[in-house]
């Protein structure tokens, strides 16, 4: 396989090894950012001449381990307490996708890891012993519980989700959307830092004000979206719609960072619409 054939099936696989990192993490965007390092591991292994013959389980063993990083760095330990009690049906993926990432996260590392590779992705127990380096009984043992723990999980009242944003933040953010909706794209640029950080996920980074200018002229050409105010895993954020749909479901979502009253960070997802799949987003205004 030669390096544009490699890099075309790293982009193709880029949801699927989204949809792990995600759960595995607790977060879509948290698990963006581990996809991110995946893909500079396998380029960087990749460079020093390491031989694949099976791309996609070595592309999970690397995101695998790197989720592990990324918890371990996090320090989260949440352990659910399990019964001895053994279930050994499969549950089906829609089941597993009701399951919010954070129940995911009460799971052990080895039982998360099964369930997700098992039930969400479908590989075999032999496949979960390989990315996960344990014994096929382990990853039998660990695919059984997770799924109990799961089932206990899944019958506790979900808490109701509505993020705390603050009255500044919320009028930060509310001030950005309006301005996109009316198209004052002069507006917000006077509102961004000198060295303000864009990235368009999955697409490029670009730094400073001067070089982000044309991000927003391709918004104020572009007449397929709608903007509104909302919160993506408890943050602000503006939901992006296909203006040719009803606004149900955002097609996208951007993520901005703020100092004082300037802009100094923009993370637009347009790119990346695998993450709108697993994160988790509600429509404030």
């Amino acid at each position: 396989m030669n390096p544009e054939e490699f890099e075309d099936r790293l982009r193709e696989l880029r949801p699927r090894l989204h949809r792990y990192c995600a759960r595995m993490t607790g977060s879509a965007v948290d698990g963006e950012d581990v996809l991110q390092d995946t893909l500079i591991k396998a380029l960087h292994a990749r460079a020093e001449g390491a031989v694949v013959e099976n791309l996609g389980g070595w592309l999970l063993r690397i995101a695998h381990n790197t989720s592990l990083d990324f918890l371990r760095r996090r320090s989260r330990n949440n352990v659910v307490p399990l019964t001895e009690d053994m279930e050994v049906a499969t549950m089906p993926e829609a089941d597993i996708v009701l399951v919010g990432f954070q129940t995911f996260l009460q799971l052990p590392e080895l039982q998360r890891c099964a369930v997700i590779l098992k039930d969400v992705l479908g590989h075999t127990v032999e496949e979960i012993a390989t990315v996960a380096d344990c014994t096929p009984a382990a990853a039998k043992s660990a695919l059984q519980r997770g799924r109990t723990a799961l089932r206990q999980l899944a019958k506790r009242p979900d808490d109701t989700r509505l993020p705390l944003i603050s009255n500044a933040d919320r009028q930060k953010i509310t001030t950005y959307v309006n301005l996109f909706q009316t198209g004052d794209f002069d507006a917000i640029r006077a509102l961004l830092a000198e060295d303000v950080k864009l990235e368009l996920v999955n697409r490029l980074k670009l730094e400073g004000r001067d070089s982000i200018g044309r991000y927003f002229t391709r918004y104020a050409e572009e007449p397929k979206w709608r903007f509104a105010f909302g919160a993506v895993e408890g943050k602000p954020a503006m939901l992006v719609f296909d203006n040719a749909g009803p606004m149900e479901k955002p097609a996208h979502f951007v993520l901005l960072e703020w100092q004082s009253d300037q802009i100094v960070g923009i993370r637009d997802f347009l790119f990346a619409p695998y993450a709108i799949e697993t994160v988790d987003w509600l429509r404030l205004g």
